[in-house]
This record gives structure tokens, C-alpha cells and sequence, in this order.
């Protein structure tokens, strides 16, 4: 079974949603026939590069809300984190342009990482409060899941997996999706936003005895 997870790396649902993904796996009879490939997509494409906002002010750029609004809107999704094992940092996360980031996942996808390297990215943004449009931070975070600096450098100064970035976001238009985190499991049953636990391993499961009604 195929799950694709399109999933951009400042939206907090979207490292919720990976969280409760993951618990719903280590629950599922046949986990080990899943394989989990983790898709571009971005929330805020007009985001200039090279501009990083700290995360309540842009957030009330986008919704006209007050500082003090956002962040009590930000607090439920903070605390439903925390369950998770999540301790997400409002007050450090930086809003930035993610388009180069997604490319960065590409090329460790090459390299057989892709998933680490989605991981690292959520958590620096939304954990540490790292700026994940800035070249050099990039190639710091890169390395640290095995992607080889150089060649992060190399990407990063050019257009490389940019097709392939638009190639996702293309595909999960075409697939119906509004917003992420959106799930698809076999290209067949769709799921979209962080849902708990229960409702991904009763997807999985689905999912599961359709493919064998299919093959029967």
C-alpha cells in the first residue's frame, strides 16, 4: 500500500497530522506493507523568499486578526501537539517562503532521505525556530540527515526540483486537495487534515481489504 502525504513544513497541523499518521502505523496489522511518500505543497506560495516574519505577525497579516487573537488561536493547536510529543515554540517559529525547502526533500529523496529530511525541516520551523528559506541553513539541516552539503549548495543556488515541487502541488489540485495535510492512500481513498488516530488506521484498514477484494 502507497500513502502520499502532501504536507508543507510551517503548517503545524501538518507535523500533527504526521504524528498521529505515525501512531496509526505502529497500530496497523500490516504496517510493513506501507510505504509513506511525502509530497510538496505550499500553504502560501506569495510568501517572499528572503523575508522572515515571526509567525504571529504573519499570521495577522493574513487573517486581519490581532497579535493577541492569533495567538490564542495558535494555543489549541500548540496544546494538541504537545499530546503528541510535539512542543512547538509560536513565539521562535519564523514564516517563511518554503519553496526551496520543498526542494531540498527532493534532493534527498535522491538520496533515499526524503522523509528524514521532511521531519528535520517541520521540527526546525516549528520546534527550534530556524529561518528554512536561508540557503546556508538549509544546507546545515541537509547535512545533518545525510544530504551532502555540497551538493545541497549546488541545488540550492539554481532552479533544480523545481518541476518536481510544482509536480506535487499540481498533483494534489488535480486530487481535490484545498489545503494540507491531505493523505492518499493507494490513490483511491482520500484524507484530509490532521484526523486522529482512529480514523487513519480505520483508513488504513479499508484501504487494506479493498486492494485484496481488487486482487481476489
Amino acid at each position: 500500500m502507497r500513502v502520499e502525504v502532501w504536507s508543507d513544513i510551517v503548517c503545524p497541523w501538518c507535523y500533527l497530522g504526521k504524528r498521529r499518521l505515525e501512531k496509526a502505523l505502529a497500530g496497523f496489522e500490516h504496517a510493513g506493507d506501507v510505504e509513506v511518500e511525502w509530497r510538496s505543497f505550499q500553504l502560501d506560495p506569495s510568501f517572499p523568499k528572503g523575508l522572515g516574519q515571526p509567525v504571529y505577525e504573519a499570521l495577522a497579516r493574513k487573517t486581519g486578526a490581532t497579535a493577541a487573537q492569533v495567538r490564542g488561536m495558535t494555543e489549541h493547536v500548540k496544546a494538541l501537539a504537545a499530546e503528541e510529543g510535539l512542543a512547538y515554540d509560536f513565539d521562535r517559529s519564523v514564516m517563511a517562503n518554503t519553496f526551496d525547502a520543498h526542494r531540498l526533500t527532493h534532493l534527498a529523496k535522491t538520496h533515499g532521505i526524503g522523509a528524514e529530511m521532511h521531519e528535520r525541516l517541520m521540527r526546525a520551523n516549528l520546534v527550534e525556530g530556524e529561518v528554512v528559506d536561508d540557503a546556508e541553513t538549509l544546507v546545515r539541516l541537509g547535512a545533518e540527515v545525510g544530504v551532502p552539503a555540497g551538493e545541497a549548495r549546488r541545488v540550492l543556488a539554481g532552479d533544480a526540483y523545481s518541476r518536481e515541487v510544482m509536480e506535487d502541488v499540481n498533483q494534489a489540485r488535480a486530487l481535490g486537495a484545498t489545503g494540507v495535510p491531505f493523505f492518499v492512500l493507494d490513490r483511491t481513498y482520500g484524507i484530509s487534515g490532521a484526523q486522529p488516530v482512529e480514523a487513519f488506521l480505520g483508513a488504513l484498514r479499508t484501504a487494506r481489504e479493498h486492494a485484496a477484494t481488487r486482487a481476489g
